[in-house]
């Protein structure tokens, strides 16, 4: 209790014996009995786990963990060794118990305090990249050697299985938030039945928060934090009500419906007249947005004359939490041919950044179209002032007849260059679907998604639904396209005509811009 630190001497002496770390000590119940003390330790956690692991004991002791230290990770999206990002993680863990870290991660604060075994959350997080470079799916990997390390340390039955779980769905939870629409019932009841308990989703936030953060610093924004919690808490409530029990599509439509229709009421917009306003949208319109946004927006619409030029309304996105949200950009406007090219390339020009769009044409032909944005410092445009004159100069743009706005040229950053992989594209359909899906893996780059829509203009290509996510030097971007008649993209040569061209664009658009 006394100790203050270690000399010198002995850790030439730790050092000289590590070969002394056998199999016969990794399986002496005594040594893995005082490794599972030090896990649950209340204090200095990090500050062990860190000195093991510069002296050479760590990666004796957990052989896998042995195999990464050091290891390179050849992309942005990661800046540290595997091991050094290992050690944040378990930082990131530790810091979620001080109530510094209650502002920026309340949900996450709050799980760890539920979380009835502490260690096993710290086991998680040693492991859950403990696979990369070996070759294969590094969750997969480390989740078979999470269970020999399990009963090498005689945990329990269901306290092994939680680990194995939560090492080899790591990644589920800021893939789900990122890349599905989670506000669609049947991706929430899809992910509940993969969690199946209250206490399993508190130790896999807690994981992905502490992952994220440990990653890069520029990862956790204040978007990336709003879907995190949507995801958590639409989760949560379906667990609560039970798996037997799910919401359906209609039922949220017909409730996030009747609750924007009272709203206006109250407002003096009547049943009759909110309905013939919307004109029957897409469903998706009652499920992208509250019934409070649906009721701001008709309201807005309802004193709109569309003969003047384009409705634009930006507005924070609803959050609740001061360190969450993002700036929406609610557009109404009558649908025209690129109209998705002409949005993006006007919010470009104005150094916004979109990482969520909807897209909804109601039956006479009016649009319903939303862009969640960010600034250039991945933060909400922060005053009234600006997101006035954000509007205005978006109206101007997009009222403009001339030729529509042209694509912002822009010096890939020098970090960029070095990190470029040729561009992926897939076009798939599922039956029953009015539309296509379309999957973008690409090498980042300024003002990609203008370049995107330009290219799809010149395809043929409709958008519906955008889902934009952008991972390091990174993005996998999706789509929902239909043709220019509104109908799902199916035949063989012209998937992959479309798909050929936009492989080729983007290669050819990130080799140019690498010249600049």
């Amino acid at each position: 209790r006394d100790i203050s630190g270690v000399r010198a001497s002995t850790i030439r002496l730790v050092r000289d014996s590590l070969d002394l770390i056998d199999d016969a000590f990794r399986n002496d119940p005594a040594v893995t009995s005082l490794f599972i003390d030090l896990l649950k330790a209340p204090y200095t956690l990090v500050s062990q786990l860190t000195r093991m692991r510069r002296y050479g004991v760590l990666g004796r002791y957990i052989p896998e963990f042995g195999q990464v230290i050091g290891q390179m990770q050849h992309d942005l999206f990661h800046i540290y060794t595997v091991d050094a990002h290992t050690m944040m993680v378990i930082r990131n863990m530790r810091r979620l118990h001080y109530r510094s870290s209650q502002e920026k991660f309340p949900i996450a604060c709050e799980c760890v305090k539920n979380l009835p075994k502490i260690e096993l959350l710290y086991i998680a997080g040693i492991f859950h990249d403990i696979g990369k470079g070996r070759g294969g799916d590094h969750s997969e990997l480390g989740a078979r050697d999470v269970v020999g390390f399990c009963e090498r340390h005689r945990l329990s039955t269901a306290d092994t299985e939680l680990v194995e779980w939560l090492v080899r769905v790591h990644l589920l939870m800021s893939s789900t938030a990122q890349r599905k629409d989670i506000n669609d019932p049947l991706v929430i009841n899809a992910f509940a039945k993969e969690v199946k308990t209250r206490e399993r989703l508190d130790y896999l936030y807690a994981l992905t928060v502490a992952d994220i953060n440990a990653t890069n610093p520029t990862l956790w924004n204040s978007w990336r934090a709003t879907l995190m919690r949507q995801l958590y808490m639409a989760t949560r409530a379906a667990l609560e009500r039970g798996l037997d029990a799910p919401l359906g599509r209609k039922q949220v439509i017909d409730e996030t419906t009747e609750k924007a229709l009272a709203l206006l009421a109250a407002r003096g917009v009547s049943a009759e007249r909110a309905r013939s306003l919307w004109d029957h949208p897409d469903q998706e319109f009652f499920l992208q947005h509250n019934a409070e946004q649906i009721a701001a927006v008709t309201q807005a619409i309802d004193g709109h004359d569309l003969d003047s030029g384009p409705l634009v309304i930006v507005r924070d996105s609803l959050a609740d939490e001061a360190t969450e949200g993002a700036t929406e950009i609610f557009l109404f406007t009558r649908d025209q041919p690129g109209l998705f090219a002409s949005s993006v390339m006007a919010i470009d020009q104005l150094g916004l950044s979109i990482h969520d769009a909807h897209i909804h044409t109601s039956q006479n032909g009016n649009c319903f179209n939303t862009y969640v944005v960010l600034d250039e410092s991945n933060q909400p445009v922060a005053s009234e002032r600006q997101r006035a004159a954000l509007a205005e100069a978006l109206r101007e743009m997009l009222s403009d007849t001339s030729p529509g706005p042209q694509l912002t040229r822009r010096r890939v950053p020098r970090r960029l260059k070095h990190f470029q992989w040729p561009a992926e594209a897939f076009l798939t359909n599922e039956p029953g679907l009015p539309y296509s899906t379309l999957r973008i893996f690409a090498t980042d780059r300024p003002g990609l998604l203008a370049r995107l829509g330009k290219l799809f203009v010149e395809l043929g290509v409709d958008v519906h639904n955008a889902k934009i996510a952008t991972l390091g030097e990174r993005v996998e971007d999706v789509f929902h396209i239909t043709d220019t008649e509104r109908r799902p993209i199916t035949d063989a040569a012209h998937i992959e005509s479309i798909t050929r061209a936009i492989r080729e664009r983007l290669d050819r658009d990130i080799y140019e811009a690498d010249r600049l």
